[in-house]
């Protein structure tokens, strides 16, 4: 990447997705960022990250408009929808958001889908830097699936590295930081794949490069694939292991299976990424008649399990719900210290048993200080002994301890039972 450490702990922050699905404002965004600044700034959340169809004026829920016309500049570049950004109009794009979330101490991130607007290529916009046009470059038969507004780009051709490289010299002159890029990280992106998505990834990373700003760069959506690695290692700081996470606890389940397999591949850089937090207030736009506005299904024991998965394995954590109304429950998942500096600062996370829906992890700091979280997948309340041989303590010894949702201080012994509650854990930081 552009420069050395641009994620060198695996980044945290807010993305509007889960709330206001492709209908953000400018209002919300500045809103959530003013929440963070003063409440969750100081515990290390500094993103605030503008999801996808900004540039769509009719945008109104998480539900796409089949080919709905987008706000573009002469180049075929997309530009903010000036009714939702007012701040945007006069061609000044993001740049005065970004520059009223970096004086709150923040940074600032946007949503692009991969390659050029259809509308560009129908129109055969010009592209900057190149006396090639948007049709020039387009691949028409590499579209994604989901969404109808871009056309692929062909790497192989003339104007295709121009075309990126004119897009994010646009968003380093906003001031954006982080750029998360959709419908990339799940199609083949290895060195033998030469498909699409392998090479606009490469252009990606290209034009970041020469963009002159750090930005962390993000794949969406998954499953990536681990056989994969090495590339995604070289060529993002995050990628994402699932599809969309919502707040079902089937897929809360299903994050532990995924957890394993990636486990001990996360590094300075790179992070691969369990997708967003979809707690707190969620659903607000994600309709148009509104429906599923809700606090998140899960209930409080789902929400610590999940905090603690996604701080043991390090995932990036990515704020979903509306800030502004999070409850004192909610505010306490984002600021439990121990919590966090366990997600800063843990290394070597792994997985060290799984049996009948009781699974351990441990990680540890460079300073030998332990982590150890115990989680119930199960429906019922169970009970499960430690095993010292398991965590690579004496059979005789006794480890301090504090739970780090409760806060109590005290010691485990070889043998101690603990009861979990259903869909519950209990997390140990265990001192050097």
């Amino acid at each position: 990447m552009s420069e050395k450490h641009v994620a060198k702990y695996p980044p945290m922050g807010w993305n509007s997705w889960d709330c206001y699905g492709a209908s953000v404002c400018e209002e919300e965004l500045l809103g959530n960022a003013k929440y963070m600044a003063e409440n969750l700034k100081e515990f290390g959340w500094e993103y605030v990250v503008c999801d996808i169809q900004w540039s769509e004026p009719t945008a109104d829920s998480c539900w796409y408009h089949k080919f709905a016309e987008l706000n573009m500049d002469e180049y075929s570049r997309l530009i903010p929808a000036e009714n939702r950004f007012p701040s945007s109009k006069g061609g000044q794009g993001f740049k005065p958001i970004a520059d009223q979330i970096h004086d709150m101490g923040l940074k600032f991130g946007i949503h692009i889908m991969r390659g050029i607007p259809r509308q560009a290529v129908h129109r055969n916009t010009k592209i900057l830097g190149t006396d090639k046009t948007a049709r020039d470059i387009a691949h028409p038969a590499s579209i994604c699936v989901w969404n109808t507004d871009m056309y692929g780009v062909d790497a192989s051709q003339e104007g295709a590295q121009e075309y990126y490289d004119s897009i994010f010299e646009l968003y380093a002159q906003w001031g954006v930081d982080y750029v998360k890029v959709d419908d990339l990280a799940r199609v083949d992106v290895g060195p033998d794949a030469p498909g699409a998505g392998f090479s606009e990834i490469t252009l990606i990373k290209n034009a970041i490069e020469k963009c002159g700003r750090p930005m962390v760069l993000s794949l969406s959506p998954g499953p990536a694939r681990v056989d994969q690695k090495d590339f995604l290692l070289e060529n993002a700081n995050m990628w994402r292991m699932t599809d969309d996470f919502w707040d079902k606890w089937e897929l809360l389940y299903g994050m532990f299976e995924r957890a394993e397999a990636w486990q001990g591949i996360g590094c300075k850089d790179h992070w691969p990424d369990c997708d967003m937090l979809p707690l707190g207030h969620i659903g607000v736009r994600t309709t148009p008649d509104r429906h599923d506005d809700r606090m998140t299904n899960f209930t409080q024991d789902e929400q610590k399990l999940l905090m603690t998965l996604w701080c043991i394995f390090r995932s990036p954590l990515m704020f979903g719900g509306e800030l502004r109304d999070n409850d004192p429950f909610t505010l306490s998942l984002l600021t439990n210290k121990k919590l966090l500096e366990m997600h800063r600062d843990g290394r070597k996370a792994r997985q060290i048993s799984r049996k009948k829906d009781i699974v351990t992890w441990m990680s540890k700091t460079k300073e030998g200080k332990k982590y150890l979280a115990v989680f119930n997948l199960n429906d019922e309340v169970k009970e499960t002994k430690l095993k010292f041989e398991n965590y690579g303590f004496d059979k005789d010894e006794k480890v301090k301890c504090t739970e780090i949702w409760s806060g109590r201080e005290g010691s485990l012994e070889n043998g101690d039972k603990i009861a979990l509650n259903p869909h519950g854990c209990m997390c140990f930081e265990i001192e050097a």
